[in-house]
């Protein structure tokens, strides 16, 4: 599908966004395996999110869903049952990652396949923890999906990150649930701690232990066999979505935008504070606890950047908004260099280096680095033909930086948002850019 969007004179308004991906796919997991129902508000729309549902009916759990509610009927630890077929996580690398950890668990043989896109990420970073916990999970060429796994009885580890992933964390405290004992993760960097906030909203047994001399480090300890109980909960609005818009009002003068219940975990704040240190005009007029997760409303406008430097830790925090980033980077005074991101290569594509390929497109300068990227600032924006190249965060990235071009541009294989933001073009439509 090819989508056209238009120069934008100004983003203004006001906008409510779906459901945090990252915390609709924990609940809906956590939720089948806790006894009892748990209703699920603003449900993630995203087809990675539906990916984990299908997911959990054929393992047996019966999920109602009414638009962005969403009712899992949780059967205990040791209620999924062996499914008939393939698990098909489409193209969500969160489903594939984390629902290993529980079907290493299972007293059962499952296979989980995914899309071209899918089969082509490595999993060796799951399958190691899990291994050491005692489960058999076999892979195409020793690390490709599919993914066949042998449940089996697991038994505790402590684990170190070899880097930061809360998908691998995630993983390993999922399995953790299963083994009789205490698990533990250490994370060399803070991650996003959904899956720990979750853990603990259900009834886990969770304890959080500093690392000398890191301050930026710490342990996870989850302890087994836990008794989890449904629960009934709110998704804020994703804040990886809501980076898009930030980024459109930033990038268009005249902007002003309010963008509402948004997910305002500390964890997942590095965007704001990083936008705030290059000069942005952002303002949280409002926060809210809610089930344990920050949600609040933030305010906007249009301001002229200067640029900034994302490595370390900090390229850990911001790794899915570095494509609109590197849009944005172009736009301020001094640019934006990306380092530490070799993650971004495996990806539901090398977003390295499409995100260079469509910055080149519209005349932008842009250096390929091995591990992240150099985008000069002061920049002007030509209109192109783009190519989302299947990935929805580039999709949604280019739309962006359309929006600054001297003229139309199209968007070839636009129906990649779909992904995680069904609703996108239909939002930027909201300001007549795109058709």
């Amino acid at each position: 599908m090819q989508k056209r969007i238009s120069p934008a004179s100004a983003i203004s308004g006001s906008l409510t966004l779906p459901g945090d991906k990252a915390i609709s796919h924990r609940y809906a997991m956590i939720g089948a395996i806790a006894e009892g129902a748990t209703r699920i508000h603003n449900y993630s729309t995203g087809g990675d999110c539906q990916s984990t549902l299908g997911c959990l009916r054929a393992l047996g759990i019966e999920v109602e869903r009414d638009g962005a509610e969403v009712v899992i009927h949780g059967r205990g630890l040791d209620g999924l049952r062996e499914p008939a077929g393939d698990l098909d996580a489409e193209n969500s690398g969160t489903t594939i990652r984390m629902l290993a950890g529980i079907l290493a668990g299972q007293p059962f043989r499952s296979r989980m396949v995914g899309d071209e896109s899918l089969t082509r990420r490595p999993m060796q970073r799951i399958m190691t923890p899990l291994g050491q916990m005692g489960a058999d999970i076999r892979a195409r060429e020793g690390k490709f999906p599919p993914l066949e796994i042998h449940g089996a009885p697991l038994h505790p580890i402590h684990y170190d990150l070899p880097v930061p992933s809360a998908q691998v964390k995630t993983c390993v405290l999922f399995a953790g649930l299963f083994a009789e004992g205490q698990t533990s993760v250490t994370e060399p960097v803070r991650t996003r701690d959904h899956t720990e906030i979750a853990l603990g909203e259900f009834g886990a047994d969770l304890t959080f232990t500093s690392i000398p001399g890191n301050i930026s480090s710490r342990k996870i300890t989850v302890a087994g066999r836990p008794r989890l109980t449904g629960r009934e909960l709110v998704v804020p609005s994703d804040l990886s979505s809501a980076a898009f818009f930030l980024v459109a009002a930033l990038l268009v003068p005249g902007s002003e935008l309010s963008i509402r219940g948004v997910g305002l975990n500390p964890t997942r704040s590095a965007l704001l504070d990083f936008l705030s240190g290059m000069g942005a005009k952002i303002r949280i007029p409002d926060l809210e606890s809610v089930n344990g997760e920050l949600m609040g409303e933030i305010l906007v406008e249009y301001s002229p950047l200067r640029g900034g430097i994302i490595d370390g830790g900090l390229t850990a925090a911001l790794i899915d908004e570095i494509p609109v980033l590197a849009v944005l980077g172009a736009a301020t005074r001094d640019g934006i260099t990306v380092r530490d991101a070799s993650e971004l290569r495996i990806k539901e594509t090398d977003r390295i280096r499409t995100t260079v390929d469509n910055l080149r497109r519209m005349g932008v300068e842009a250096e390929e680095l091995p591990d992240g990227l150099v985008v000069p600032g002061r920049q002007k924006f030509r209109a192109a033909q783009f190519e989302s190249f299947g990935d929805h965060r580039i999709a949604m990235a280019f739309a962006v930086a359309a929006l600054r071009g001297d003229g139309e541009s199209t968007m070839d294989g636009a129906e990649a948002a779909s992904v995680s933001f069904p609703g996108f073009w239909d939002t930027l439509a909201l300001w007549g850019q795109a058709n």
